[in-house]
């Protein structure tokens, strides 16, 4: 009876994708008058829309489902208000109420996530990024104050504010799906007493402002070296403090301490040519509110982790132990809390959970473009292995004068190469293999997997697919992608 059920739900999804798919395509032909010619489902990550990214000749756009109506709702009056006010957002392009779909502008696939993941890989923690991080804590107040004080508050879902409920909402989720699925002991009482203390305490902090709410490395685009932003559907009023925690300790993210201290002041800089702050106060309900992040932020590890069973999330949870060792060290609040910092300590010194993930077995897939002309790559990692595909039968935008100059990350040369069916077949074998060993890799905790593509210049047909296989494997898989295009870099 289940295996019948869960073939009836595999159907009944796969029909519902079909479907959503086809009115998106026709959202999009309507809008753009141009035939799709590549429509690419992307996962929806944490949360349960669906995105697919719809492609013609000249246009390109996010196609997006969303059952939720009044998230929706939110997520487009959010997004007119936020680009009237000159905040970097996507433009929606159509809204259809009845069938729950929009067309969003495409950002592109670099978050600030992949950025820094990328130049981590190669450089190490260098001034690039630190430097990609000032400009988005420049633009955070102007998101907060500027934009905030106009903002219809009343498309807010599913609260108007960060207030009481919607923290005991957090700490809840915390309790019920991390503390009790890691099966870590406390006194519920005790712990229900402390809630009510900290809530008391956070709720004093000056809180007439917009909130994103999940303003983290993943949810930040950089197009142009400029910040873009998305996912502020979960929006609504609420503490300066909360955002600012969100960005600088998202867990994977693992800025060093220095460079976090560094970017407070850098916000706060910018944040007092618009609003007025003790700097000494908001420090102090800052940290206040690091916690409650790192609290919710957990309580979704252990749901999608624990619950769900996705790998993912509890690749996300040694890095949050390390930042609640830094945050409990950190952190001075005039109230006592007696039972959440037992529990709290209790955990960061968790060998059993540090041991869930180890940063160190981490899988890494090293993605690179090439030349034959000058030879195969050697593998980065000196295991050997892994995958050579060759571009070269592929039909060459390099033979025409108007594409010499450019790259296969130009969008004349993507489009030229998506307008031949053969190189969406030629990339779905190659995802295919690529994406059997990842799982194989993942399951038996290799730590690297090498993949390569080659073309006879390196330059137009083996970057458009080496950038096409990072951006499906970073959307797909819990790994770490390094992407290298030899002959440009």
């Amino acid at each position: 009876m289940e295996t019948a059920f869960f073939w009836y739900f595999c159907f009944k999804s796969n029909i519902l994708e079909k479907l959503t798919r086809q009115k998106l395509t026709d959202l999009f032909q309507q809008r753009f008058q141009e035939e799709v010619i590549s429509a690419e489902m992307l996962p929806p990550s944490g949360s349960y829309r669906e995105y697919v990214r719809l492609k013609s000749i000249h246009f390109s756009a996010i196609g997006t489902w969303n059952e939720d109506e009044k998230e929706n709702n939110a997520f487009v009056n959010f997004s007119g208000h936020l680009r009237s006010s000159g905040v970097k957002v996507p433009e929606i392009y159509e809204y259809d109420f009845k069938n729950r779909i929009y067309l969003q502008e495409d950002l592109g696939d670099v978050t600030l996530f992949s950025f820094l993941t990328e130049i981590r890989a190669k450089s190490g923690f260098v001034s690039e990024i630190t430097d990609a991080y000032r400009k988005v804590v420049r633009e955070l107040p102007v998101i907060q104050v500027t934009a905030g004080k106009s903002i219809d508050f009343s498309f807010c879902y599913p609260r108007k504010a960060f207030d009481r409920q919607s923290m005991m909402w957090d700490l809840n989720y915390f309790k019920y799906y991390f503390l009790k699925l890691a099966k870590v002991a406390f006194d519920e009482q005790k712990l229900e007493d402390d809630y009510t203390a900290f809530c008391d305490y956070l709720l004093k902090a000056e809180s007439d402002f917009f909130m994103m709410r999940d303003f983290q490395s993943r949810n930040i685009l950089l197009r142009g070296e400029e910040p873009w932003f998305i996912d502020y559907q979960g929006g609504r009023r609420g503490a300066l403090q909360y955002d600012l925690a969100s960005l600088l300790y998202d867990a994977k993210a693992d800025l060093p301490q220095a460079v976090r201290e560094e970017l407070i002041e850098e916000y706060l800089d910018h944040l007092t040519t618009l609003h007025p702050v003790d700097r000494t106060e908001f420090k102090q309900y800052f940290y206040g509110y690091v916690l409650i992040r790192m609290m919710q932020a957990m309580g979704a590890y252990g749901f999608r982790g624990f619950y769900e069973q996705k790998a993912h999330f509890l690749k996300s949870i040694p890095f949050a132990l390390e930042n609640l060792n830094i945050v409990l060290q950190k952190i001075d609040v005039p109230i006592q809390l007696p039972e959440l910092y037992k529990v709290l300590h209790s955990l960061a010194e968790s060998e059993v959970l540090k041991a869930i993930v180890s940063k160190e077995t981490e899988l890494t897939i090293s993605v690179t473009s090439f030349s034959y002309k000058k030879g195969i790559p050697a593998d980065p990692s000196g295991n050997g292995g892994g995958f050579v595909f060759d571009c070269r039968a592929l039909p060459n935008p390099g033979r025409l004068s108007e594409y010499q100059k450019l790259t296969g990350k130009d969008t004349e040369v993507i489009a030229y190469l998506e307008a031949y069916p053969e190189v969406d077949a030629f990339l779905n074998a190659a995802f295919n293999l690529v994406d059997q060993s990842t799982r194989v890799y993942l399951d038996r905790k290799f730590t690297h997997l090498t993949v390569q593509f080659g073309c006879t210049g390196g330059q137009h047909r083996s970057v458009y697919a080496a950038e096409r296989l990072a951006a499906h494997l970073r959307n797909n898989f819990p790994v770490k992608v390094v992407l290298r295009h030899r002959e440009q870099d």
